[in-house]
């Protein structure tokens, strides 16, 4: 399971791809994921908060409502399970995500600045 999200992630991340044991570990160390033919999301849930650690969908399946399903589907599951917020980042020139982000509900909350390789990191959260 973890050498095809690691090859996922290569097609999504060519620039900072994760191997397989990344995926081992953070499933070790408490995340979730939930991962199909052409998508992913890693997750974890603390107390009554939840973090989106990563998710990506494959360059050629984009556009096509994955990512949002993903999001609803661990939206669904942290509800039942008494989690009140999520809480992401992702990279200021990431329009795609940050776009999909605030359709889905996520609201800006802070600045992270040059924390991708100079590039900013917008702090948002969700409250189920």
């Amino acid at each position: 399971m973890f050498n095809e999200i690691a090859n996922l992630h290569a097609k999504c991340f060519p620039h900072k791809p994760w191997g397989a044991g990344d995926f081992a570990d953070l499933k070790k160390s408490g995340c979730d994921i939930i991962a199909s033919q052409n998508g992913f999301i890693v997750y974890r849930a603390v107390a009554d908060e939840a973090e989106i650690i990563t998710i990506g969908v494959a360059p050629d399946a984009r556009r096509g409502g994955i990512a949002a399903a993903m999001l609803g589907i661990v939206e669904n599951e942290l509800r039942r399970n008494g989690i009140k917020k999520i809480f992401l980042e992702v990279a200021a020139d990431n329009d795609p995500a940050r776009a999909l982000y605030a359709t889905n509900g996520f609201n800006q909350i802070g600045v992270r600045p040059k924390y991708y390789d100079g590039t900013d990191a917008i702090l948002m959260e969700k409250t189920l």
